[in-house]
């Protein structure tokens, strides 16, 4: 049985591999369960510590029930059979009714995930209080099969924004085991991190960038979740063992602030391009997947170019990887 508090680490926020060409009588182009598969064995060989399927990243809102549910066991059959037996799955749910996201729970549930990565409802952004996520978040994790972290993305839910008192308030619930946080700045993430009002060893504070893996493992955070991390894992990974090392001597310093570097300057390809660009570089970089298809309206490749903009910068990272 796996713990209820996730691991520390580096998790990837995967993309969801589409097939090159829509099969006849078909709309969109079907899941590529082989591929997930194989780019997830790969992330795992890597030192990646778990993995985050069907998040904003993954398209889930771009896919039926059964497509998630078929992604989700046939990665976790795919990692079984490759000798990663309860390798960690957290599964993202993006809705915002309290009886559907409990639908995608169970549903991930049943197909093997460990945790629920759930957004914050934030469909109608500032008008939900505070005391009203709290109960929002209450309700959800009394009914969930999984244990629960809470997932932040102002940029996706019109600008609602989790207060630090209600991250307090809700990691006193046994259900509610930590938290991705994709705003806010280190101090954000430090305040959380070390707040004397949460048992840390039960609830983990996760950032959504890359940027800051450094600064706040040195104080508490469990760790990332990562989009570069699905295309250069190596890397990224020893960026975390390093940070986490204590004591942390004055030569691991030194080195976390070296690769902390190139991570940041990578990361700003992801923060520019987004899913299109996670998707083209892993093909580039890795081999998974192609630069054709995928699912409306998030068809197709990067404009001519783009990719050759940051050549220096993925060619110094690639020695990185290649020398792990």
């Amino acid at each position: 049985m796996a713990p209820r508090t996730p691991p520390d680490g580096v998790f990837v926020p995967v993309p969801t591999f589409f097939k090159a060409e829509v099969a006849p009588g078909a709309l969109q182009p079907a899941v590529d369960v082989a591929t997930q598969v194989a780019h997830s064995v790969h992330l795992a060989k890597s030192g990646i510590a778990g993995l985050v399927l069907m998040g904003s990243t993954g398209e889930a809102v771009h896919m039926s029930a059964a497509e998630r549910f078929e992604l989700i066991s046939g990665v976790r059959k795919g990692l079984d059979e490759a000798g990663y037996k309860d390798y960690p799955i957290m599964a993202g749910v993006l809705v915002n009714s309290v009886d559907e996201t409990l639908e995608w729970l169970r549903d991930a549930h049943k197909a093997g995930a460990q945790w629920g990565l759930v957004l914050a409802p934030g469909y109608f952004g500032a008008a939900a209080s505070q005391d009203n996520l709290v109960e929002w978040f209450t309700l959800v994790a009394d009914k969930s099969p999984l244990p629960i972290l809470i997932y932040n993305y102002p940029g996706v839910t019109n600008n609602l924004v989790v207060s630090i008192d209600t991250y307090v308030k809700l990691a006193a619930h046994p259900n509610i085991v930590g938290c991705k946080m994709s705003h806010g700045n280190v101090s954000h993430h430090v305040q959380l991190s070390l707040n004397p009002g949460i048992d840390h060893a039960k609830f983990r504070v996760y950032s959504g960038f890359g940027q800051q893996l450094g600064p706040i493992v040195v104080f508490n955070a469990g760790g990332v979740i990562d989009g570069l991390a699905a295309i250069f894992p190596k890397t990224v990974s020893r960026l975390f063992s390093l940070a986490a090392k204590r004591p942390l001597d004055e030569e691991t310093l030194w080195e976390v602030r070296r690769l902390q570097w190139k991570v940041s300057t990578a990361e700003e390809f992801i923060v520019k391009n987004g899913i299109l660009g996670i998707r083209e570089a892993i093909y580039r970089v890795l081999g998974f997947g192609h630069l054709s298809g995928g699912r409306l309206p998030l068809k197709g490749s990067l404009p001519h170019g783009e990719v050759e903009k940051w050549s220096d910068i993925f060619e110094q990272m690639a020695r990185e990887e290649n020398a792990l």
